[in-house]
């Protein structure tokens, strides 16, 4: 009896890590919903620019860099100092992009839910 209640708390642990793993993943097909705030100035799924610079395979990009893409003089001297896009960065700029790049040109207040930011990164990153 006592290591069947061993093996099952062992075996909840595991669930447990696994089910907290697949959160920090983030959810693409939600993530795609929340992309559609994104959508009026970017593009994801090809590298073309709108009005904002096209996100396809943004993750390991240097900011300010996409070719074609006119960015702010704030967004080119951030890829300078070595800002380049990840999930930490990509994060910070997400809830607040004026703080994270005085004077960026992007005219978006940001993303406060952590989850609808974890989702967005899910979609994002389909496109690689």
């Amino acid at each position: 009896m006592r290591y069947s209640t061993v093996l099952i708390s062992m075996l909840a642990a595991v669930l447990s890590v696994a089910g907290a793993r697949a959160q920090e993943a983030g959810d693409a097909k939600a993530g795609e919903a929340v992309f559609k705030k994104c959508a009026v100035c970017h593009v994801a799924d090809t590298d073309k620019n709108k009005v904002g610079p096209s996100l396809f395979k943004v993750m390991g990009r240097t900011a300010g860099t996409h070719p074609g893409f006119a960015y702010s003089p704030a967004m080119k001297a951030a890829g300078a100092a070595g800002l380049v896009w990840d999930t930490a960065s990509l994060r910070d700029y997400l809830h607040d992009p004026k703080a994270k790049v005085k004077g960026t040109k992007m005219a978006f207040a940001g993303l406060k839910d952590d989850t609808d930011i974890t989702n967005l990164e899910a979609y994002l990153n389909q496109f690689k």
